[in-house]
């Protein structure tokens, strides 16, 4: 069974990420600020809540020893920290200033990775805080990142909805297209799968996206054999996009949140659902396991951190904490969908959903929240870029109307996307 056993809510705002070392977990959010937190009593610590950056910070992550924290943000910055004292230790500066998405310290702690909006990825190193080598991918962002259990890669994924392999000395191996719509996170189990000739060493590697879908991948590399990535199964839990995923310290359990309010708990040897989590009012942003220890944090827009513990001494079955999983809907029609909207007090959308001819299959991209942000913040688009620089340059309002944006969160116009697909599709033959 799965007990939930506390709630932080602390935070001011979106929670965007959560990490545990063996001793502390630490948050972070969209009000600026990372907390720390003991595991043993869940007390927040003295020099908690850590603030420098000036705008959102998107990530944070322990150094493998737990002795060093790293936080980036929509700033341009990456920030280390000495976790057990607070005191700030450096700030690394992205080449070019665009907002960091994401940071992830190597198994040896000798490198910090940070990835940006602008595609570039860096690898600091993490002992003279210097730039050691950079790379970059020319569609989207770089939104995820991961190192594999020897070191030996680092895997990124980004909002183009690529996964990019790199070498230690941040050449770049692979490119792949793994999500149409987009990356969100990636992670590595942290146990190999099983060895081959010359020391060959197979990795399981998970990815998720906008896409609602978890990939499950098999990575192998050796200077002498290469590099392969190759694709095994996916996991179909969710109905609107997946945000994040994480292993267990094990490899045998992973965890992922979503749009759709939920966390999934699957048993990777079966690949079966084991727990569906619905306590969160609004999308599930960050989750992460324990190491060595059977605790689960998550994360969310509803500005809290759920604290959850597992106990496996009992059969392992699917089931639910809250309400029942969401029937499957691709068998519906335009008129379906148009009656579940108004049913959701979405009425005023039937129109544009009706003139996208939005079926079944396509509602399943698409809930109630991630069409009312894209419709409703401030009744304009935009493009990712421009608004992004937009974030990063000025004041948290909207460019159109001056409005403060309740969120800095930026989410898909599938529909938008939609018909501008149709159009091409009619115009393009």
């Amino acid at each position: 069974m799965v007990k939930l056993i506390r709630t932080l809510a602390d935070h001011g705002d979106d929670v965007s990420c959560c990490a545990f070392s063996s001793s502390l977990l630490a948050t972070c959010s969209l009000d600026k600020t990372i907390r720390l937190y003991s595991l043993s009593d869940f007390s927040e610590l003295p020099h908690s809540p850590l603030r420098f950056h000036t705008y959102a910070v998107h990530c944070c992550c322990f150094s493998p020893s737990g002795h060093i924290l790293a936080s980036c943000s929509t700033d341009g910055t990456t920030v280390l920290w000495s976790a057990h004292s607070g005191q700030f230790l450096t700030v690394m500066e992205q080449p070019g200033g665009s907002p960091v998405r994401v940071c992830c310290f190597s198994p040896d702690s000798a490198y910090l990775a940070s990835g940006a909006a602008d595609g570039s990825v860096v690898l600091w190193n993490a002992q003279s805080y210097k730039l050691y080598r950079c790379g970059g991918v020319k569609d989207g962002s770089l939104v995820a990142c991961a190192f594999s259990p020897d070191g030996s890669l680092l895997v990124t994924g980004s909002s183009g909805g690529d996964l990019t392999a790199w070498d230690n000395r941040m050449r770049c191996l692979h490119n792949e297209k793994a999500h149409d719509l987009g990356i969100t996170c990636c992670d590595f189990s942290p146990r190999p799968l099983s060895g081959g000739e010359q020391g060959l060493q197979f990795y399981r590697l998970a990815s998720c996206g906008q896409d609602c879908e978890i990939k499950l991948w098999v990575v192998s590399f050796t200077p002498v054999l290469g590099f392969e990535l190759k694709y095994k199964s996916t996991l179909r839990g969710h109905c609107a996009p997946v945000l994040a995923c994480a292993f267990s310290y094990d490899g045998q359990m992973l965890v992922s949140g979503s749009v759709d309010k939920s966390v999934i708990i699957y048993d990777i040897g079966t690949q079966s659902v084991l727990y569906t989590l619905t306590q969160h009012t609004r999308y599930v942003t960050t989750c992460a396991f324990a190491p060595n220890t059977l605790l689960l944090a998550t994360g969310s827009m509803d500005k809290t951190l759920n604290i959850w513990e597992l106990d496996l001494e009992t059969p392992c079955q699917a089931g639910s904490t809250g309400d029942q999983q969401k029937p499957l809907i691709e068998d519906w029609s335009e008129e379906d969908v148009s009656t579940w909207l108004r049913a959701q007090g979405l009425e005023e959308l039937v129109g544009v959903f009706q003139m996208n001819n939005i079926d079944g299959k396509e509602l399943l991209h698409l809930t109630k929240e991630s069409l009312a942000g894209d419709l409703k913040i401030d009744g304009y688009s935009y493009e990712r870029e421009a608004m992004e620089s937009w974030i990063h340059k000025k004041k948290r309002t909207s460019p159109m109307t001056n409005l403060v944006l309740p969120s800095l969160v930026l989410t898909p116009n599938r529909t938008l996307k939609m018909a501008i697909n149709r159009w091409l599709e009619t115009h393009q033959k």
